[in-house]
């Protein structure tokens, strides 16, 4: 297949790209500088460069992961700005412009957040369930929303809603990789709160599935099957670095350095499970914690 893919340079783009191009597909990353292997994408407008975009040929899918860090900073009212408008207002002009441009689109894949469910306590979250409260839900429902125009032109549209994927070159391990090797990690408030994880390898390997099954539309959780809670991913995690990880981080530390950013992404708890892809015939390589910790 031709794909088009924004996001290319984050977590999950970095991982997915070279694995597309060994799959053999052909694979443009939408960039918002001018490259020579790249097509520019306008943000502010949703434009592509029309000249690169028909050298490129006719693209069959868009995958689309690109927006704000939610977890870098606190979040200030610029800060929220800037998340909302980089995913449900970037979507909007970039969708935009696809209906206008490539006619050749069958498939597109949208990167959302299971932040759609919000803090949920122990109630089992699938995608069946309705979306929670709070920011981050507002956010997950406009930027699955903004591709809806694509759906009612017949192209095939996937949510995948992401949970905390698991990988040593970024994201949130990585983040608590130096805490946890000077021994002074630990459970995060009660540490009851539920984890919904997911290795980097699965999480790519998703993607492919979604990309490639024609079966597969509308939101997808990308989850590992048992989420655990932050007390014991703390213990495992402490364990495969042969680290002690008893030093709690207390709630009110939470919220005094970190504030509604901590409370959402720390103290939340979302009790996810991938329903619709074990369903697919999804099969997990690392379904459980303590191997997908060894090889992440």
């Amino acid at each position: 297949m031709k794909i088009l893919i924004s996001g290319a340079t984050g977590l999950v783009g970095k991982a997915l790209m070279p694995k597309l191009v060994a799959g053999g597909h052909e694979v443009r990353a939408l960039s918002r500088e001018k490259r020579e292997d790249s097509i520019q994408w306008k943000v502010q407008t949703g434009d592509l460069d029309s000249v690169c975009l028909r050298e490129f040929g006719a693209p069959e899918a868009l995958i689309h992961l690109a927006g704000e860090n939610i977890a870098a900073g606190r979040w200030t009212e610029e800060k929220k700005r800037r998340i909302r408008e980089s995913r449900v207002e970037a979507t909007q002009m970039l969708v935009r412009n696809i209906l206008k441009n490539v006619p050749s689109l069958k498939v597109f894949i949208g990167a959302s957040a299971i932040g759609f469910y919000g803090s949920r306590g122990d109630e089992i979250l699938t995608e069946s369930s309705p979306r929670g409260e709070g920011f981050l839900a507002d956010v997950c429902e406009g930027w699955e929303g903004a591709a809806e125009p694509l759906a009612v032109a017949g192209v095939r549209v996937v949510h995948q809603r992401f949970g905390m994927i698991l990988s040593r070159d970024g994201g949130a391990l990585a983040k608590m990789l130096p805490v946890f090797r000077m021994g002074l990690g630990g459970r995060v408030g009660s540490g009851e709160q539920w984890v919904s994880w997911v290795s980097i390898r699965d999480a790519v390997r998703m993607v492919e599935f979604a990309l490639t099954e024609e079966t597969v539309s509308g939101a997808y959780n990308v989850v590992a099957p048992e989420p655990v809670r932050n007390k014991d991913f703390a213990a495992d995690l402490g364990r495969e670095l042969r680290r002690p990880a008893v030093l709690p981080l207390p709630r009110a530390m939470v919220r005094l350095v970190f504030g509604e950013m901590g409370e959402a992404l720390l103290l939340s708890s979302a009790r996810v499970v991938p329903e619709r892809f074990e369903r697919a015939g999804f099969r997990f390589e690392y379904g459980d914690l303590k191997e997908a910790l060894k090889k992440s």
